[in-house]
């Protein structure tokens, strides 16, 4: 599910849709939870599709560490990729905003972490990465772990509209790395080993 301060609007024509704040979401705010009406499709369900199904989840689904596709029921499914993602995906089946983000700005996500098929080239944004890889999440998971244990410390302290779709024992492990009592998984734990279908 995604933050309840965001809406859905139409960007431009390159980028097509996109989830904007509506408000303030502060850096640490959870922007995002796996929630019961998310679908996950196995492989061989996908296998099983007709294209134009097919076609739906290579554009809208992500695939998890057991190469299953997840399709988010909301609007979180149009988060637009970015090298310069504001929000950053965790190992616990959340997101959270790594820096403010302001009312009107995107809510973008780094599309290298979620076990990409092919590589894509993105909209060039000035920054060194031009194109996103299948094994992005093995190239990369150092620095977009040091980017979340920047601001995880601050869930606790964070209004968080999404924290009654965390579970109690998932919150007390929140507490614990943000009291620097438990080490914070790496987003390497999101990587699908064999890659392909």
């Amino acid at each position: 599910m995604i933050h309840p301060n965001t809406e859905l609007r139409f960007i431009n024509k390159e980028i097509g849709h996109g989830v904007v704040a509506t408000e303030l979401i502060p850096a640490g705010t959870i922007t995002w939870v796996l929630d019961r009406l998310d679908r996950e499709f196995t492989p061989d369900q996908f296998h099983g599709m007709e294209p134009l199904y097919k076609n739906i989840l290579d554009i809208y689904a992500y695939r998890n560490n057991k190469g299953n596709f997840i399709l988010c029921w909301d609007n979180s499914r149009y988060i637009n990729h970015s090298f310069n993602a504001n929000c950053l995906t965790t190992a616990y089946d959340f997101e959270i905003a790594i820096r403010d983000i302001q009312p009107g700005e995107q809510l973008t996500d780094d599309y290298g972490y979620l076990n990409i098929l092919e590589p894509f080239e993105a909209v060039d944004e000035g920054t060194e990465r031009k194109i996103v890889y299948p094994d992005d999440l093995l190239n990369y998971h150092h620095e977009w772990d040091h980017k979340l244990l920047q601001v995880f410390g601050k869930i606790p302290k964070m209004q968080q509209p999404l924290k009654p779709l965390i579970s109690q024992k998932l919150w007390d492990e929140i507490i614990a790395i943000s009291d620097g009592k438990m080490k914070m998984a790496s987003i390497l734990k999101n990587h699908y080993q064999n890659g392909s279908l």
